[in-house]
């Protein structure tokens, strides 16, 4: 009995490898890059991070007036607007989703 599809089973396999060796480690990956359009959008009702920030009232103009964000109001307003129950929760299932799509998955 022939089994056929081997050759291009095993390729797949080899690039995810690489891919997920790639990816070892940790890695600094921005905001934007995590909360992109397509997951704000289907976790939220707001289009872009940008918006969802700026209707909980948060001013975002610098990395240092995100930082100054109490973590409390920021969770109490994700909790009210997704089914996430805190910023670590989101940033977490957006990392997921990153983590996927630079795996090819």
């Amino acid at each position: 009995m022939k089994i056929e599809g081997l050759d291009e089973l095993q390729r797949k396999l080899t690039s995810l490898s690489d891919k997920a060796k790639e990816l070892d480690g940790t890695h600094s990956v921005s905001m934007s890059d995590l909360l992109t359009p397509d997951f704000v959008s289907r976790h939220t009702r707001f289009e872009n991070v940008e918006n969802f920030l700026q209707a909980g009232g948060f001013s975002c103009g610098s990395q240092a007036e995100f930082e100054a964000i109490p973590e409390d109001k920021l969770d109490a307003f994700i909790r009210s607007v997704s089914s996430f129950a805190s910023w670590q929760e989101m940033l977490g299932a957006a990392g997921q989703e990153w983590a996927a799509s630079k795996l090819g998955l």
